[in-house]
């Protein structure tokens, strides 16, 4: 089967004040995937683009016509990558997709997925969303046996272990490859017309199977359906392979069972609000955090405000529970790229102030509680809080809808270090202090868990490695963390 790459280099992004505003955990990736639909590279595009929230460094697609795989990859936004003309490069009734953030490797062209690749004959591709954490071990084997890798992401080695594998069927062979691997992922493999979907033991990083005029579509997030109409089946469920062909669709359960950690931070912050994972609504959950914090962390004020957009649900929720009136005291702009010109004489908190602008009347002479989901350095809520008593704020009470950030994530977040996380190293009073806010709280481990449903009894359970630093998988070498501490 013949091999066509169309890769896009585009602009690449320098760094700016824009990329210090967002003082977030990074979205780790998106994927989706159409399997026989005559409009499979349409219908990808778009549901690439319901998941733009999840990756805009690079966007790619890889379509299959029958004899032809074609690929094209590009730096930026989905819109920016694809056009008319790209997406009639894609032929084929089989399409997969990606929207990327480095979380392993660096932000290049190179690192942009999907993967397409011929192995043994036949064109390979793979898509990823997590991280696998026996990536320096695997890549030292590999090596050893002459692998040559083209990029730096963990995601290649899958490609290399394929072409390793013993086994004579593919799907034998990807099997294999997924038996050695550790870590968190929810992958795409198409291999010809062949696509196989799986989800980690765990189901750390959420997947889903929907359906449209009886094709069949994968997506990180069910969202991503109601833009192209497709009817939500279910979730792909921990430890699952999906394998579809032109005349069956599979359910494998190849690895031993292990329990369920879907990452908590979906609900906290990544996911987009309208979507449901595994049965729970994102925005009821984080409607509920808001409940949660306002009779944990209550104070007295004027007005609820919530940092845009994410802090919105849970500002709502501590308005309600509170009786405080909620107002949408900051304005998010929502034209701000990944780049920008800056004036050459400096102004103060430009970045901020770029992406966020305050309403004077709402906020001046008022004791103000201000909602947002988390703090990672903490330096964009210093700004934040400078800003509002810029605009006449009386008083600031920050309050952050999940609990202290203190531990790394090795499974597909793009996390600082140890030493970068504030809450690692300062007390609570300490960062308020630093943030000079009048007071901060954080909502409580048990607060957030009541929140998302957390049933012990049901068999629930989060990764919650962020807050606690108990990792579901066997992680990277002790001496890094130590060293990261």
């Amino acid at each position: 089967m013949a091999l066509v790459i169309h890769d896009n280099c585009g602009a690449l992004h320098s760094k700016s004040a824009v990329d210090d505003l967002d003082d977030h955990f990074r979205d780790e990736c998106g994927i989706f995937s159409v399997y026989a639909h005559l409009e499979a590279t349409n219908l990808c595009y778009l549901g690439l683009h319901a998941l733009q929230h999840r990756g805009q460094e690079s966007a790619g697609i890889v379509s299959v016509d029958g004899e032809t795989t074609h690929v094209h990859r590009g730096m930026g936004l989905v819109q920016d990558v694809f056009n008319p003309a790209t997406i009639a490069q894609l032929p084929g009734d089989i399409a997969i997709g990606h929207v990327r953030y480095s979380t392993a490797g660096g932000s290049h062209l190179r690192n942009a997925q999907p993967f397409a690749v011929d192995v043994r004959g036949q064109s390979l591709s793979v898509a990823h969303n997590g991280n696998f954490t026996n990536t320096e071990e695997l890549r030292r084997i590999l090596e050893a046996r002459g692998a040559i890798f083209q990029t730096t992401t963990d995601t290649e080695l899958l490609l290399h272990l394929v072409a390793h594998a013993p086994q004579d069927k593919v799907v034998d062979r990807v099997l294999h490859a997924l038996s050695q691997i550790e870590g968190a992922y929810s992958m795409l493999v198409l291999a010809g017309d062949t696509l196989i979907a799986a989800r980690d033991p765990h189901g750390i990083r959420p997947m889903c199977l929907g359906i449209i005029n009886r094709a069949h579509v994968i997506a990180s997030e069910p969202t991503a359906f109601e833009l192209i109409t497709a009817e939500y089946v279910r979730e792909i469920e921990p430890g699952e392979v999906l394998v579809f062909t032109r005349s069956s669709v599979e359910s494998l359960k190849p690895f031993a069972p292990a329990p369920p950690r879907m990452c908590v931070f979906e609900y906290v912050y990544f996911a987009r609000p309208d979507s449901r994972l595994e049965g729970r609504s994102v925005y009821q959950a984080r409607r509920a955090m808001g409940h949660a914090l306002a009779e944990q962390s209550p104070v007295e004020a004027d007005v609820v405000i919530a940092v845009p957009d994410s802090g919105v649900p849970a500002a709502v929720g501590f308005a309600e529970r509170s009786g405080i009136p909620f107002q949408m005291g900051l304005i998010r702009s929502h034209y701000v790229g990944r780049t920008f010109i800056e004036p050459q004489q400096s102004i103060r908190h430009f970045g901020v102030r770029l992406k966020l602008s305050p309403v004077r009347d709402l906020l001046e002479g008022k004791r103000v509680v201000v909602v947002d989901d988390s703090i990672v350095r903490g330096t964009t809520s210093r700004k934040i809080v400078k800003m509002l008593r810029d605009a006449g704020a009386r008083e600031v009470h920050l309050r952050i809808s999940s609990p202290p950030t203190r531990w790394p994530c090795f499974y597909g977040i793009d996390t600082p270090n140890r030493r970068e996380l504030i809450a690692a190293t300062h007390t609570t009073s300490e960062i308020s202090r630093y943030i000079t806010s009048d007071s901060l709280e954080y909502l409580s481990i048990e607060g957030l868990r009541r929140a998302v449903g957390y049933d012990p009894v049901r068999g629930d359970g989060f990764c919650e490695a962020c807050f606690s630093g108990e990792y579901p998988i066997s992680i990277v070498p002790v001496e890094r963390l130590t060293r990261n501490a």
